[in-house]
C-alpha cells in the first residue's frame, strides 16, 4: 500500500545543515574586540613615553693588559722567500762571468726596468703596456753580458699578485710563444716543477748580418718569472742555457 510521506521517520543526519543567521549581536562583540586592541595600543605607547630613555651602554672597551717577553723571531731569508725578494730585487740575478764585460745594449743602467721599458721589450708595447697594468706588475730587474758575438740576457719580473698566480700565468705564455718556433727543442728545469729551457737551431737571418742563433729559459718562484735568453753567431749549447737556467733559479 503506498506509503504516506508524512509518516516517514525524518534522520536528522541526512538532512542538510541550516547557516546560522548573524545578528547585531556577533558584530557588536567583533567591533568591541577591534576597539579593545586600538586603546590598548595606544596606552602603551603612551606609557612608553613618560619613561625616562634607556641608556645605551659605553661604545669604549677596557683598556687591556698587553701580553709581556719576546714575541716569535723572524723567519730567516732560508725560510721566508719574502724576505730575499722584497729587498734589492737586483741582489738576486746572477753575476756577470769574468772575462765578459757589461751589455752596452741594455736599456737599463742600473739595474731596473720599469713597466714601460718592459713593454718596450714587446712586439706591441702599447697593447703590453695595458696588459702588465691588469696584471699587477709591481717592477723588475735585469741584467746581461757580451763576449764577442755571444750575448745573454736575464730578467726577473716581479708581480703584486693580490688577486691572482699572475708569475706563473707569465710563465705559461712565454713558454707557449718559444714552443712555437720552427725548429726548437725544449727540456725540463729539474727543481724548477714547470720550468723550460728551449734551443733554436733554425737562425735568423738578415742581409748585411751574421746569422744569430738563440735560446731561452722560463721559469717562476713564488711572485717572481725568470727570463733568460742567449744569443750566438752559432748554435747554443742544451748545456749553456740549462747551466743558467740552474743558477739562476738556486738564487731564488
Amino acid at each position: 500500500m503506498p506509503v504516506d510521506p508524512a509518516a516517514v521517520p525524518v534522520d536528522p543526519a541526512a538532512e542538510p545543515p541550516r547557516p546560522r543567521r548573524r545578528g547585531r549581536t556577533t558584530l557588536l562583540i567583533a567591533g568591541a574586540a577591534v576597539l579593545g586592541v586600538v586603546a590598548g595600543t595606544c596606552v602603551g605607547y603612551v606609557v612608553q613615553a613618560d619613561r625616562e630613555p634607556t641608556r645605551l651602554p659605553s661604545l669604549s672597551q677596557p683598556k687591556l693588559a698587553q701580553s709581556k717577553g719576546n714575541g716569535p723571531e723572524p723567519l730567516s731569508a732560508a725560510q721566508d722567500r719574502r724576505v730575499r725578494t722584497d729587498g734589492d730585487l737586483r741582489k738576486l740575478l746572477l753575476k756577470k762571468p769574468a772575462g765578459t764585460k757589461n751589455a752596452d745594449w741594455l736599456t737599463s743602467s742600473d739595474g731596473w726596468m720599469d713597466l714601460a721599458g718592459y713593454a718596450e721589450t714587446y712586439t706591441k708595447p702599447a697593447g703590453m703596456f695595458g696588459d702588465l697594468v691588469g696584471s699587477e706588475f709591481r717592477r723588475a730587474a735585469v741584467t746581461g753580458w757580451e763576449s764577442g758575438n755571444y750575448d745573454v740576457e736575464i730578467r726577473l719580473i716581479q708581480y703584486r699578485q693580490e688577486e691572482g698566480r699572475e708569475a706563473a700565468d707569465a710563465n705559461d705564455n712565454n713558454e707557449y710563444w718559444a714552443d712555437t718556433k720552427a725548429g726548437t727543442d725544449n727540456w725540463s728545469i729539474a727543481g724548477t716543477g714547470d720550468g723550460e729551457a728551449y734551443v733554436h737551431s733554425r737562425p735568423r737571418t738578415e742581409a748585411g748580418y751574421l746569422p744569430q742563433y738563440s735560446a731561452e729559459a722560463f721559469a717562476w718562484r713564488g711572485d717572481i718569472s725568470v727570463e733568460i735568453f742567449i744569443w750566438d753567431t752559432k748554435p747554443v749549447p742544451k748545456a749553456k742555457i740549462m747551466d743558467l737556467a740552474k743558477r739562476q733559479m738556486e738564487r731564488l
